[in-house]
């Protein structure tokens, strides 16, 4: 056996060294040695268990434990020797952990597999990843239930088709993408419950003949059980692809609110205003101000889709148990974890310091006939079919058009002409605060029912 094939801890069987290409293309510790952390801790944890079980002595287990912090403490301090020969993380980890202590830590891998191993650690650095991308997302849902508490009764269009529909308040717009991500959050802390099953104990694919106790070691990890199966254990990799399935999904959610903070940001529309430190100018026209943040967060959700295909590509046509191709299952997850934490982290801090620009919201509301509905429903209400009320209302709105007025502006006789039901009251109910207010149920823009979402949605992130 040549020195490579020791170093590599696997080559006894082999009469070659493996070609110096195929030993760097499949190599994975370039990317997962992110994971040192979550391996360590979970060799500590298997070493524990080995120990209460006769497999390991307490002297062996205490050496172990003793050579895998210190390890630790090389690697926070930039002193640890990657190797491309060793492959992996683990293999890294263990051939130093042996350097150091001697054979007793060749007794660490007793009664598991790199391939139940590697679904621990990555299930184990998931689930933290997912606590900080939770706290980056409640902390995005408070602050727009801060601004839509403050903008309850700021009137602004409402849009279908991006034209003019109906009058809504700026803050039931806001808690509109509120409700976006109270989606996205329900679907994170479902997916950690299923992220949350431990692996290690299926070792290679069948389980082991030494005994172990899958539970004992859950508990020590903070896994709420055990996965069931050991064919099934090494090889699945649905919770990589349900958490970046929902981060898809969220980043989708964040890419239309990016869309419309960037038409609002425009001149033409002027609705609202972002902070300098949000936004970039241009190299060659001064007058320039950029919205960076959301045009990136756009950008970056295209990222995250493909991470999504990547994953339901690789695993498509896998039988068990588990195959090299799971090796490419880390570099689409870590990139989705990043993007999607990051993202929520800049729209986190931008957006208390959103400021709408009331008066344009207002007024771009007085536009387009946007109370149009409200006078049909009052034709309605007045006896009249909904048919004919929605003719009488295109009718008066020609008129307006001819003028180019506002229905709020045409004068109680004008408005007769087009029915006879019609009566003083009308004008009433053709004030954009008349409209808003009007609706004023569970779910709609009046006002008060903004103020009552908003504490409702404050205690569903309590």
């Amino acid at each position: 056996m040549t020195d490579r094939q020791q170093h590599q801890l696997w080559g006894g069987r082999f009469s070659e060294s493996t070609d110096a290409f195929v030993q760097a293309f499949t190599a994975s510790e370039a990317f997962d040695r992110r994971l040192y952390e979550h391996d360590i801790r979970g060799s500590i944890a298997h070493a524990t268990m080995l120990a209460e079980n006769g497999v390991l002595t307490r002297d062996e287990r205490d050496t172990i434990v003793q050579g895998l912090n210190e390890i630790r403490a090389e690697i926070e301090a930039g002193e640890f020797q990657w190797s491309v020969e060793l492959e992996d993380v683990h293999m890294n980890i263990e051939a130093r952990l042996t350097a150091k202590i001697g054979d007793v830590g060749k007794k660490l891998h007793t009664g598991r597999s790199r391939n139940d191993q590697v679904a621990t650690d990555l299930r184990l650095w998931l689930r933290e990843r997912m606590d900080e991308t939770d706290g980056e997302l409640t902390r995005l849902m408070r602050a727009l239930l801060d601004q839509a508490e403050t903008e309850a009764d700021t009137i602004m269009p409402g849009f279908t088709h991006l034209q003019s529909a109906q009058p809504v308040t700026f803050g039931h717009h806001l808690l509109a993408w509120f409700e976006m991500l109270r989606r996205d959050r329900q679907r994170l802390l479902e997916c950690r419950a299923r992220v949350n099953q431990l692996p290690l104990g299926a070792a290679a694919l069948a389980g082991t003949t030494y005994p172990v106790d899958r539970q004992r070691t859950a508990e020590l990890l903070g896994f709420d059980g055990v996965c069931e199966n050991s064919l099934d254990a090494v090889s699945d990799r649905d919770f990589a692809i349900e958490f970046c399935s929902l981060a898809a999904l969220c980043m989708t959610h964040l890419s239309r609110i990016s869309e419309e903070l960037v038409l609002w940001t425009s001149a033409q529309f002027q609705f609202i205003d972002l902070p300098d430190r949000f936004c970039t100018g241009s190299s060659i026209m001064p007058q320039k101000k950029n919205p960076d943040v959301p045009e990136l967060v756009r950008g970056k959700t295209g990222r995250v889709n493909g991470a999504l295909i990547n994953l339901l590509t690789l695993m498509k046509g896998q039988p068990l148990a588990y195959n090299k191709d799971n090796q490419e299952d880390k570099e689409p997850l870590f990139d989705s974890v990043d993007t999607l934490r990051n993202c929520l982290r800049a729209f986190a801090d931008m957006m208390p310091a959103l400021e709408p620009k009331r008066a344009n919201l207002r007024a771009a509301a007085g536009r387009g006939f946007a109370t149009a509905t409200d006078l049909a429903d009052y034709l309605v209400r007045k006896g009249v079919a909904f048919r004919d009320a929605h003719e009488i209302v295109g009718q008066a709105v020609g008129r307006a058009l001819e003028d180019n007025r506002d229905l709020e502006e045409l004068s109680l006789a004008e408005l007769q002409q087009f029915s006879e039901v019609i009566e003083a009251d009308v004008h009433e109910i053709l004030t954009l605060e008349g409209s808003v207010s009007a609706r004023n149920h569970i779910g709609g823009t009046a006002p008060e029912q903004v103020r009552a979402a908003v504490e409702r949605g404050r205690q569903w992130l309590a």
